[in-house]
């Protein structure tokens, strides 16, 4: 083969290479949330029915009565763990604190690239556990609640969704990405279970109905 056409060959060789790069780069799938993975649909609902169903009560919560964040390893905070956690190309400084990363919110379907714009949601929020049933745990049992790492209960996800959210329970609030909603009370029910806590009638109802399609 003639040196010109070679060279022209290595040339259109390495173009399509740098081309093809681009392309992975830029189709990349963004971070995905790892929250651990719940039950199954099957055994979500039969944790349902063995939950105690009854009204709540608010009386003498405060969100200080749940410790949270606590250090989970050296420098880090179970806060930091779980953006590292949650987070794809998590870059960290030497207290920890994430420096830059992407973060895909499952709620809403929204990535971001600064750690600010990401909150970490108590799957079953604190004032909601308050409500039935953590308002006669220990502190201690109260702070192992808040920093769960080993349920499906910390989850990175959009600051002003999480927000929103609030203390609400899926009667009155779910993720807006319907996809994620049967993932959603899969989750809810299990930290329920696990923790003895109760529901409330319309909590039950509506996890009901979700639960019927997962």
């Amino acid at each position: 083969m003639p040196r010109f056409y070679a060279r022209r060959q290595l040339g259109a060789v390495a173009a399509i290479t740098a081309f093809a790069a681009s392309v992975a780069l830029f189709s990349a799938p963004t971070a995905s949330a790892a929250l651990p993975t719940p039950v199954s649909g099957a055994t979500a609902r039969s944790y349902l029915a063995q939950l105690t169903v009854t009204s709540e009560d608010r009386t003498g919560y405060n969100r200080d009565l749940f410790p949270h964040w606590i250090t989970q390893s050296g420098a880090c905070n179970t806060r930091e763990t779980v953006l590292k956690r949650d987070g794809s190309g998590v870059v960290t400084d030497s207290s920890c604190a994430a420096t830059s990363g992407s973060w895909y919110s499952p709620y809403d379907g929204a990535t971001w690239s600064a750690a600010a714009d990401v909150d970490i949601d108590h799957l079953v929020p604190l004032a909601e556990a308050w409500d039935s049933g953590a308002d006669s745990w220990t502190t201690s049992r109260r702070q192992s609640f808040a920093n769960d790492l080993t349920r499906p209960q910390l989850i990175a996800v959009t600051d002003n969704v999480n927000q929103a959210k609030g203390d609400q329970d899926p009667a009155t609030w779910m993720p807006s990405r319907t996809a994620y909603r049967c993932t959603y009370v899969r989750a809810w029910v299990q930290v329920k279970y696990y923790y003895g806590l109760s529901v409330d009638s319309a909590e039950k109802n509506a996890l009901t109905n979700y639960l019927a399609s997962c």
